[in-house]
């Protein structure tokens, strides 16, 4: 079976895209409250730090997947391009260059410190997304 065969066996196959949509909308809610309590109640060394910057990247993907549920192979690179674009905006302290930094808000939203480790963590979390949508797809496709 060539490649666009199995593409067009899985399209037939994979759940319609209005499915997708309400799919992807549960686990932006549920990754959202997940960080949300991350946000106030973890005060750790591991789970904040590293599994709170892991799961954003996850809840970027879900939410995109909302607008654009078919199988778009880039979208993990494209969140992790993003993602990478709000740590170098740390580095130099964007949240200050625009004036919001006195808004705790926006503080955290932009961030206010650069760390390689989060952009580990957000490779992490994208290549996760980019492995469980691979591997829904092969399990969608129907065996020989």
């Amino acid at each position: 079976m060539n490649d666009h065969s199995s593409n067009a066996l899985a399209a037939k196959n994979s759940p319609p895209p209005h499915r997708l949509r309400k799919i992807y909308a549960a686990l932006t809610a549920v990754l959202l409250l997940v960080e949300i309590c991350i946000a106030l109640f973890v005060r750790d060394r591991f789970i904040r730090p590293y599994g709170g910057d892991i799961l954003v990247t996850l809840l970027l993907c879900c939410f995109a997947r909302i607008f654009i549920p078919q199988k778009l192979r880039l979208m993990p690179l494209l969140v992790f391009v993003f993602a990478a674009l709000v740590e170098v905006g740390q580095y130099f302290d964007f949240a200050a260059l625009l004036g919001l930094a006195d808004i705790p808000f926006f503080s955290v939203l932009l961030g206010r410190s650069f760390s390689v480790t989060d952009l580990l963590c957000y490779a992490a979390g994208c290549v996760l997304f980019f492995l469980v949508e691979y591997l829904l797809h092969r399990l969608a496709l129907p065996q020989k």
